[in-house]
């Protein structure tokens, strides 16, 4: 590889850099919400120009929805680490804790998303199957423990956790969402004498036939 290469490559190396530095300043801000939610206080966060924001995101509603796909890539991303904990339920657990995290970067550009992610759009498929499918495959893995009810689907799971959140505008709701999704998953626990009967159902073979 020459020296003309490596000179070619690093402007771009620099500009993922900056891309990303402005990604993540940008869920800072809009987390946060309210009138500094805008986009001189992300490239200032940055560490950028506001020139260099621009050449990446030319429009105020392409960094809204950069931020909003990279929380859903990174959502569906934790749900594939988490298959790997000991405790399902509690991997479920911490994956909607990680939701609440996702809906607060929202915050500040609910009314901009409003009609990019309404139902039918693009924007709204590829959030509503992804996250669907990061919260199928950990709800599966808790049903298949035994530790979960199986009459609950993905679905359904991940419109309640955003109905527990609807409150994201009132003063101190992060709190309150994940003390519901708590009790929430709590209630959607096997009781101990739930597990018994799913174990006896695994294990019980049926009783041979007589012969007549």
């Amino acid at each position: 590889m020459d020296d003309h290469t490596d000179q070619a490559r690093k402007p771009r190396a620099d500009a993922v850099r900056n891309r990303e530095r402005v990604l993540e300043a940008a869920k800072a801000v809009f987390s946060a919400g309210g009138p500094e939610a805008s986009l001189e206080a992300v490239a200032k966060r940055a560490g950028v120009g506001i020139g260099t924001l621009y050449r990446h995101f030319p429009t105020r509603e392409d960094l809204f929805e950069a931020v909003y796909r990279r929380e859903v890539e990174q959502l569906s991303e934790l749900a594939e680490q988490l298959k790997n904990e000991k405790d399902p339920v509690e991997a479920l657990r911490r994956w909607l804790h990680s939701g609440v995290e996702f809906v607060a970067t929202k915050k500040g550009m609910m009314a901009a998303l409003a009609l990019a992610v309404q139902s039918g759009s693009e924007l709204h498929a590829f959030s509503f199957e992804r996250l669907t499918k990061a919260i199928g495959s950990l709800l599966e893995r808790a049903v298949a423990a035994g530790e979960m009810r199986a009459d609950i689907s993905p679905e359904d799971l991940l419109r309640a956790f955003f109905g527990m959140c609807y409150v994201h505008d009132q003063p101190g709701w992060q709190a309150t969402a994940l003390r519901l999704l708590d009790v929430f998953v709590d209630g959607l626990r096997v009781q101990p004498a739930g597990k018994a009967k799913v174990r006896a159902a695994r294990t019980t073979k049926p009783a041979p036939r007589r012969k007549r």
